[in-house]
This record gives C-alpha cells, structure tokens and sequence, in this order.
C-alpha cells in the first residue's frame, strides 16, 4: 500500500447554502445519509446543502436558457418544415437515455467535477490519469463554449428591442454580459443559491408566457401541415437533416448535468442527484414540445428561414407580437434575456468546479486547486471559463450560431459522451462492490441507444458544418490534449513517466460508514 495521491484534505469549507426558502440554517446536521457521508460535509472542503429543489432548478435554469428560443428556426431550417418536432423528441430520448448514465455515475460517485471524477475511477486502472486529465482539459472548452452560444442568443433577442443595434454594438454588450455573470458568482454560495432560484421563476414565466400566447391563436394547419416527402427514411437528405436536428436538439437539453458536476455539495447525492436529472429532463421535454408546437402554430415556418425576417432571429417575441401585441412582446423578450443570463450564470457556476478536484487530486493543473480566500470558490478555473466563453461568443457573432453549437457538440462527444458511456460497464465490471443508491433502468439499453446518438451526431458533423471542420478541429484538439497531459505527467513524475496510481476512494464500508480508500501503485 502507498501514501494517497490525495496530499491536500485540509481545503476550506463553503459557506452553507440556505434551504430553497430561508436563511442557513444552524441547526445541528442530520443523520449521514445511506448514499455518501453527512449533509453537512464532503470532508473534501465543499458543504452538502444544496437539496432537490434547488439541484433541480439549477439543471433547468442552464437547459432552458435562450437555447429553444433561437435554435426553432435552426431546427425548421435543418429539417425543411414544421416536422422539425422531431428533432425535439430525438434530443429528448437521447438526452434521457444518457441522463441515466449520469444518474448511475453521480449517485454512486458524488464528487465535485463530475465526469472528471467517474474518468478518473473507470479509467484509471490501464491509462492511469490520462482520461480526467483529459476531460477536464475538453471541459475548459466545451463548458464555456456552450454559454457563449446562450450570449450570442441574447443579444440576438436584444436586437428585437434596439433593432438598430450594430455589429460592433452588440459585441461589446454580449462581452459586457459576460463580464457581469463573472462577477455575480465572485461571491459566496450562499448568495449564489438565492440568485439561481429567481431566476428559475422567471425562467418558467419567460416560457409560460410563450406557450400561453400561442395557445390563444393556435392554428393547427400551420403546424401540422408538413411538405411534400417530409419524412422520407430512405433519402440521404433526411437524415443529414435528421442528424443536424439532433445535435440542436441535445444542444437545447444540455445541461440535465449541471448538478452533478456540483456532486460534492449536494444534499443526500444519492437520491437527489438521479431525481434531478429525470425530473429537470422530463419536465424540459414537455416545455420544449409545447414550445415548439405552440411558435409554429402561430408562425409560418418559411418566415423563420428568411433571415430578413424576425421570426429567424427572435422567433418568440414574434410569435407574441403576432398574438398579444407589441407591448407584451417587449415585456417577455425582456423576460427571455433573464432566462438567457440565468442558463448562463448556471453554467459556469457547475462548470467552474470542474477543474477544482481535478488539480487538487494532482490530476490537472496545480493553480486550479485555490480557492478565493473568503468567499470559497475555484478562482482561476471561473476566470479561464470567462475568457473562454467571451472567445467563443466573438467565434459566433463573427460565424453562425449554428457552427458554434457543431463545434460544442463535436468537441464534448469523445473525451465526456462516449467515455462516460464506456465508464458505466467498466466500473460494474472493475468496482463491482460501489454503492450504487441508484442503478440504470434496463441496463444497456441506455448505454446503447446513447451511443448510437452521439455517433450519429458526431459522424454526420462535417456534412452539417460544410468548410468548418469540427471533426478535425475536435481531434486537434484532442490530440493538443494529449501533448500537454504527456508535459503534465513528466513533470509530475507520474504514469507513463512514473507510478501508476490506483485510488478506489468511492468503495464503502458497511452502510452508514466512513469510505475505505484502498489506494495503490501499480508498477
């Protein structure tokens, strides 16, 4: 047996979050939860207070931001016609289907980082540190990416409001948004929970309010009258068209996720974390389909692919202008920009704690393991992620929406989506004793149908993006990855230029006690 490759247990504690409707709470903590320790504690320096509502608010604040507001006329585009719905319904099985994958690993594993911490345990036993290191390296990129593309929606709906806001303009105000997001989460969790609640009202009046107009004036010949060979299974030409659907549509659910990448500050993890997931999934598809449906029974599907039209850019405030008038259009798109800046702040706030455990486990960086001195939160990996996203929102203003979310999904497909998915069966097969609060429905059924989604999406990305290239740009980057994980590891001094570390940290004594590290080298 050797020394843990953990050296730093003594990190500070997070201040406690406040329960969905009070102040924190100083009341003595409960009785360890059956599913991974006390409430109170990770003993890793993060604090257990972030319950099922709140888990679940932050999953659908960052799902439904402004994505379904600006990817309708992308997906009636990719599709041809109101069939688009499919796309819809085919981001939501696939969303579900790795969802559980998510629901199995976060249960059993509920750590700060998320993927970075189910990579780590699955793979660790033949490519030692190869696979955290480089998903977190990924994470850095595709997580702030995938904000950035909620900013360039914002201020895509903002000009629906100052129609006469320019190029340069709205630049600088999406990199204004940016800077305001990072300084709201430079602040104390506590703070943060309150923000991430109300946001999550507003989110769901912004939508409600939507779906309720185009109830009033809904016209099902507009929304069920499909063109002439809509659905042709045996055309090539369907199924690219499929295929760019899907990548919008698990684009538009992006973000089922978000609390498990906070698994070390969630409440009873092994309950919470799957609820939230399924509950966040479910209840997004059926807004998503009302708001779907509900915009192309109001809207014809030929203004949203005219891009001199309002409906291609800001297809709800059209669809309230066509209904309740100009006046509520403004009052809800104003709506629409708090939900979008919600999606946002959610994000990078589960997004900045990626890096966090990865460098304090000697697994990335060393300077990504500070956190602030008073409030408590990683520092550097919130700063890098808001460099990343302002990078990624000039990428899109300067491009198409379309290419950014081609290269989000192409860059996250191999190091998160597929490895996870490997993840699941290696970790039955290697750590068949882990506590597993919560188990896959039908395993491998989700497993497969995952993988054949996000093979379908990463396979048909060139066809989709034609003169971008987000496959080759992906394993560019992928192959940068392993260049700067082969630096890392020498200087390190760890596998493949020295030990092989083995640290089964998430294996438990009998229920109710403290876990068992059963930490090795492996020659």
């Amino acid at each position: 047996m050797s020394p843990s490759p953990r050296t730093d247990r003594s990190a500070p504690a997070l201040p406690p979050l406040p329960r969905p409707g009070g102040s924190v709470s100083g009341a003595p903590p409960p009785a360890p939860d059956s599913s991974h320790g006390s409430d109170r504690s990770d003993g890793k320096g993060f604090v257990r207070r972030v319950g099922p509502f709140q888990a679940t608010a932050i999953n659908m604040s960052q799902m439904c931001g402004i994505g379904p507001f600006v990817t309708i006329p992308l997906m009636v585009a990719a599709f041809g016609g109101p069939q688009a719905v499919i796309g819809f319904v085919a981001g939501a099985l696939l969303a579900l289907a790795d969802g559980l994958i998510w629901a199995e690993l976060g249960a059993a594993m509920p750590g700060s980082g998320g993927s970075y911490v189910y990579l780590r345990q699955a793979f660790q036993y033949r490519t030692g540190r190869l696979m955290p290191f480089l998903f977190v390296w990924t994470a850095m990129l595709f997580i702030p990416i995938g904000m950035s593309t909620g900013i360039v929606g914002l201020v895509q709906y903002l000009g629906y409001l100052a129609p006469g806001m320019g190029q340069t303009t709205g630049d600088l105000v999406g990199l204004g948004v940016i800077a305001l997001v990072i300084a709201l989460l430079w602040r104390g969790i506590e703070h943060i929970a309150r923000i991430t609640a109300v946001m999550w009202v507003v989110m769901l009046v912004s939508v409600g309010a939507v779906i309720l107009a185009a109830a009033t004036h809904f016209d099902p010949d507009l929304a069920f009258t499909y063109p002439a060979h809509a659905v042709e299974l045996t055309s090539n030409h369907f199924w690219i068209g499929f295929a760019g659907g899907l990548t919008i549509g698990i684009y538009d659910y992006l973000g089922y996720n978000t609390a498990a990448y906070m698994g070390a500050e969630i409440k009873n993890p092994g309950r919470t974390l799957p609820r939230a997931i399924i509950f966040s999934i479910l209840g997004i598809m059926v807004i998503y389909l009302l708001l779907q449906i509900g915009t192309l029974g109001v809207i014809d599907w030929h203004r949203m692919t005219d891009p001199t039209d309002i409906a291609s850019t800001s297809v709800a405030s059209a669809a309230l202008e066509e209904t309740w008038g100009k006046s509520a259009a403004n009052v809800v798109t104003v709506l629409i920009l708090i939900t979008a800046f919600a999606s946002v702040f959610a994000g990078l706030l589960g997004g900045s704690r990626v890096p966090y455990d990865a460098a304090r486990d000697r697994v990335f960086f060393r300077p990504y393991a500070k956190l602030h001195h008073r409030h408590r939160f990683p520092t550097l990996g919130l700063a890098t992620m808001g460099v990343v996203c302002a990078i990624g929102f000039m990428i899109g203003r300067h491009t198409d929406l379309a290419t950014l979310i081609q290269l989000l999904t192409t860059v996250m497909v191999l190091v998160q989506a597929l490895a996870q998915i490997a993840a699941v069966t290696v970790l039955r097969r290697r750590q068949p004793g882990l506590r597993r609060p919560y188990r896959m429905w039908l395993y491998p059924v989700p497993s497969l149908v995952a993988l054949v989604g996000w093979l379908v999406i990463y396979g048909y990305a060139d066809k989709n993006s034609p003169g971008r290239h987000p496959i080759e740009w992906s394993l560019a980057w992928l192959g940068l990855g392993c260049v700067a994980f082969l630096l890392w590891a020498r200087f390190e001094k760890v596998w493949p230029f020295g030990p092989k570390e083995i640290s089964e940290e998430y294996l438990e004594a009998p229920e109710g006690g403290p876990p068992r590290r059963t930490d090795t080298v492996a020659p």
